[in-house]
C-alpha cells in the first residue's frame, strides 16, 4: 500500500513523506538536539495512513458498490501483522533477559496488549505521560497502531452503509458515492477534534492515546482522499506553494513544538495540516512542487523501511543500555538507531515483501487465516515470556497489619491534654507499635498488599482522571469525593505528594460528611516560590499560573479546612532550597494567606525518602527486606521539620509531623504488617494511605477543636 494514493497510482511523494515523519519520530527519540517536537511525525503517518487507506476504500466502493472486507483486512494483515509480531517476539525475549523480573513482567504485559492492537489504552489507564515517562516501555509506540487498527475495525463500515445512502442521492452534482462519505468523516473528524481538544485539557493520557482522540487525524487523511478529484485540478501555481508550505508546516511543528506542549490539542493542527497540504498538492502533480524533494532515492528508501525502522527503533534504543552496561550518550543513541535501521532493512527483504507480495496476496481467506495466527503467535510470545520470568510474590509467612482504632472517647492522659490530642495520641502510638513490629523483618510477606507486581500501577484516581495536572497544564477541574452534596468543603492541596493522600482523606471525608475538593499539580508546590522546571528546561510558568487560579479558588469558595502538602526532594535545580529560609518564610505566608480565607489549615509533613524504588528493590531482596529500608537519619531531616512546623505556627495553622508513623527511632521499613508502604520512589500506597486515615482524622479533629 505504500505510496498508492486515491487514484491507485504510485505517489513517490507520499512515500517521501513517510520518511519525513519516521526520521522526525526516530531522531526526537534518539535524542538528537534541534528537533524536540519530532514526536509529529506520528501524527503525518495517521495522515498518510487517512489518505491511503480510505483512497482504496472508495474505489472499490466506486466499482463494487461495497467493500469486500476479507480482503480488506486480509491486506492489513500481511501488511501489518508479519514485521510487527517478530518486533513483538524479539523484543519480549530480550526484556526477559535484561530487565529485572518486576518491570519486566510489566513490560510484557504490554507486550500482550500491542499483540492485541490495545496497547495505547492500556498506556492511557495507566496515567502514561508519553512526552515525560521516567521508566518508558519497550512497547509504548505500538500505541499509534492500536489507534490505526481501531479507526480500520469501524471506519469500512461506515463506508458501506454510506454507499447505500449515496446510491439514493438525486443531486447530479455531487458524484454519488463520494458526498455522503465526506459528510460522515467530516462529522466524525469534528466530533473527535473537539474531544481531543476538552481531553488535552481534562484528560491528558486519553487524549494523547485514546482512538476518539486520535480519530480526527486520520479522518483528515481521509477527507483529502475523498477529495482528489477536486486536488487535481488546482493550477500548479497555487498547487506547488501549497506543498512547500504543507512541508514548513511540519518542519515548524519539529522545531518548535517541544515536551512542554500541551498535545494533541490544537497544536496537532500544525503538523496534520501541514501533512494535508503536501498530499493534497502533490494529486496535482505540479512542477517545481514538493515532490521533486520527496521523490530523491534516499528518501524513497527510507519511505519504503519506514514502518520497519519505526518498529525496531524505540525497543533498541531503550533496551541497548542495559545490553551494553551503561547509560547511551549522543553517539551512542545514533548508533543505536541506525542499527534499528539495519534491522529494518532486513526486516523488508526477509519479511515484509514476501508475505505482502506473494501468493497469499490473491487468498484473502488464507490472509485472514494467517493474520489470526500472528496475532496467536505475538500473544503467545510475550505470555510465554512472562510465564518464564519469576513473580516477585513474598515468600514469608503471611502478616496481618493491625487494625487502627478510630474514636476520641479516650481521656485526656493529663489535665492540659483535650480528648482530640490524647485520641491522637493513642492512635499514633498504635501506628508506631506496628512500625516497630515490622522494622527487623525481613522476608517478604506472602500477602503482601498490594502485590510487588501491581505497586506500580497503585495510584489515585486523582493521578489519571486530570485532577492532578500533568507538567503543561493549567486550571482546576471540580474534583469532589467524599459527600458531595455536604454544604461543608475541605480542600487538599499541592504537588503529587498532597494527591496520594486523596483515598485518606476522601474516608475521612465520607466519615464526616463533608466535601472533598483535590487540587493537585504534579512537582509544583503551593508556596510562592520561584520554580524552574529541569524536565521543561525552563520556568515553569504553568506552575505559578496555577498556583494563582488555585489561589483564587480558594479565596472564593471559603473551605472550612485546607490541608496542605508537598513533597521535600525538590533539589536546588528548581530554583530553590527544601527548608531554608525562604522555604520557611514562604510556608508562613502561604497559611497566613489561607487563613484569611477563614478556613483551618493542617499542613502536613513529609514521608521519609525510600531512597529507592522501592517495589523493584523488594523484588531482588525476597528475603532481606530490610536491605531495602533506609535508616532515618538517611531518610528524614528532624531539623528541617521542626523548623517546618514553627513556620506552620507562625502563620497560624496546625502541621503534622508524620515521621513517626513511617520510621522508628532508627529504621524507616519498607513494609508494615503485610502492607507495602510505597508504590515508587517516594508516593505512599493507596492501602497504607488509608491505614493511616484515622490517625489524620484525629489530626483534624485537633485542629478543628482549637479555638
Amino acid at each position: 500500500m505504500a505510496g498508492v494514493p486515491a487514484d491507485g497510482r504510485f505517489r513517490a511523494d507520499i512515500e517521501g513523506l513517510r520518511a519525513v515523519a519516521v526520521v522526525a519520530v526516530v531522531l526526537f527519540h534518539a535524542g538528537v538536539p534541534g528537533l524536540p517536537g519530532g514526536f509529529v511525525g506520528v501524527d503525518v503517518f495517521f495522515v498518510i495512513s487517512g489518505f491511503l487507506i480510505t483512497g482504496m476504500l472508495e474505489r472499490e466502493v466506486e466499482r463494487t458498490g461495497t467493500v469486500r472486507l476479507a480482503r480488506f483486512y486480509g491486506a492489513r494483515a500481511r501488511r501489518l501483522l508479519p514485521a510487527g509480531v517478530l518486533v513483538i517476539a524479539a523484543t519480549a525475549a530480550a526484556v526477559t533477559w535484561l530487565l529485572p523480573p518486576l518491570p519486566a513482567r510489566t513490560v510484557l504485559g504490554d507486550g500482550v496488549a500491542s499483540a492485541l492492537y490495545v496497547a495505547n489504552y492500556r498506556f492511557a489507564v495507566q496515567g502514561t505521560d508519553y512526552l515525560a515517562a521516567d521508566a518508558p516501555s519497550p512497547f509504548q509506540h505500538y500505541w499509534s497502531l492500536g489507534v490505526e487498527e481501531q479507526f480500520y475495525l469501524v471506519w469500512p463500515a461506515l463506508l458501506i452503509a454510506t454507499a447505500w445512502i449515496a446510491a439514493r442521492s438525486r443531486r447530479a452534482d455531487v458524484p454519488r458515492s463520494v458526498r455522503a462519505p465526506v459528510l460522515v468523516l467530516a462529522v466524525l473528524a469534528a466530533a473527535s477534534f473537539t474531544v481531543s481538544l476538552r481531553w488535552t485539557a481534562d484528560l491528558p493520557p486519553w487524549a494523547f492515546f485514546s482512538l476518539p482522540s486520535r480519530a480526527w487525524q486520520l479522518a483528515a487523511g481521509g477527507l483529502v482522499a475523498l477529495g482528489v478529484g477536486v486536488w487535481r485540478r488546482v493550477p500548479s501555481a497555487a498547487a506547488g506553494p501549497a506543498g512547500w508550505l504543507g512541508l514548513a508546516l511540519i518542519g515548524a511543528a519539529c522545531l518548535r513544538l517541544d515536551e512542554a506542549t500541551a498535545y494533541p490539542g490544537i497544536a496537532a493542527l500544525v503538523p496534520v495540516l501541514g501533512a494535508a497540504l503536501v498530499v493534497a498538492a502533490g494529486s496535482a502533480r505540479p512542477r517545481g512542487g514538493v515532490g521533486a524533494l520527496l521523490a530523491l532515492p534516499p528518501m524513497q528508501w527510507i519511505g519504503r523501511i519506514s514502518y520497519s525502522w519505526y518498529l525496531w527503533h524505540w525497543p533498541v534504543l531503550l533496551l541497548a543500555p542495559a545490553v551494553v552496561g551503561h547509560g547511551l550518550g549522543p553517539s551512542g543513541r545514533l548508533v543505536a538507531a541506525v542499527l534499528s535501521g539495519v534491522l529494518a532493512v532486513a526486516t523488508l527483504r526477509a519479511v515484509e515483501d514476501p508475505i505482502r507480495f506473494g501468493r497469499l496476496r490473491r487468498a484473502p481467506g488464507r490472509s485472514l487465516l494467517l493474520g489470526g495466527g500472528l496475532t496467536a503467535v505475538g500473544v503467545c510470545a510475550s505470555l510465554i515470556a512472562l510465564a518464564s520470568v519469576p513473580a516477585p510474590v513474598g515468600r514469608g509467612a503471611e502478616a496481618r497489619t493491625p487494625r487502627i482504632a478510630a474514636g476520641t472517647s479516650t481521656p485526656p492522659a493529663a489535665p492540659s491534654q483535650s480528648p482530640e490530642e490524647a485520641a491522637l495520641r493513642r492512635l499514633t502510638a498504635q501506628v508506631q507499635a506496628a512500625v516497630a513490629a515490622s522494622a527487623d523483618v525481613q522476608a517478604v510477606p506472602a500477602n503482601l498488599t498490594p502485590p510487588l507486581a501491581d505497586a506500580p500501577a497503585d495510584k489515585p484516581d486523582v493521578f489519571v482522571n486530570g485532577c492532578v495536572r500533568s507538567w503543561r497544564y493549567v486550571g482546576q477541574k471540580e474534583c469532589a469525593s467524599g459527600d458531595t452534596a455536604s454544604a461543608t468543603r475541605v480542600a487538599l492541596v499541592g504537588d503529587s505528594h498532597a494527591a496520594m493522600w486523596q483515598p485518606a482523606m476522601e474516608q475521612i471525608a465520607t466519615g464526616r460528611h463533608w466535601r472533598l475538593e483535590t487540587m493537585g499539580k504534579v512537582t509544583c508546590p503551593l508556596m510562592d516560590l520561584p520554580i524552574y522546571s529541569p524536565y521543561l528546561g525552563r520556568d515553569y510558568a504553568e506552575c505559578v499560573q496555577w498556583r494563582g487560579q488555585v489561589m483564587d479558588r480558594l479565596r472564593a469558595e471559603h473551605p472550612a479546612v485546607v490541608v496542605v502538602s508537598m513533597s521535600r526532594r525538590y533539589t536546588p535545580d528548581y530554583g530553590f532550597t527544601v527548608y531554608d529560609r525562604a522555604w520557611l518564610d514562604s510556608l508562613t505566608r502561604l497559611v497566613s494567606e489561607l487563613r484569611s480565607t477563614g478556613a483551618r489549615v493542617l499542613v502536613l509533613g513529609p514521608v521519609p525518602d525510600p531512597l529507592a524504588v522501592v517495589p523493584a528493590c523488594l523484588s531482588e531482596h525476597l528475603d532481606t527486606a530490610s536491605a531495602c529500608a533506609p535508616a532515618r537519619g538517611a531518610a528524614v531531616n528532624d531539623v528541617g521539620i521542626t523548623a517546618e512546623a514553627q513556620a506552620t505556627a507562625a502563620g497560624g495553622g496546625m502541621y503534622a509531623q508524620l515521621t513517626d508513623l513511617f520510621c522508628t527511632a532508627t529504621r524507616c521499613p519498607d513494609i508494615v504488617g503485610n502492607q507495602l508502604v510505597y508504590r515508587d520512589d517516594n508516593h505512599v500506597t493507596i492501602d497504607y494511605a488509608r491505614w493511616l486515615a484515622p490517625v489524620l482524622d484525629a489530626e483534624l479533629a485537633s485542629l478543628l477543636a482549637t479555638a
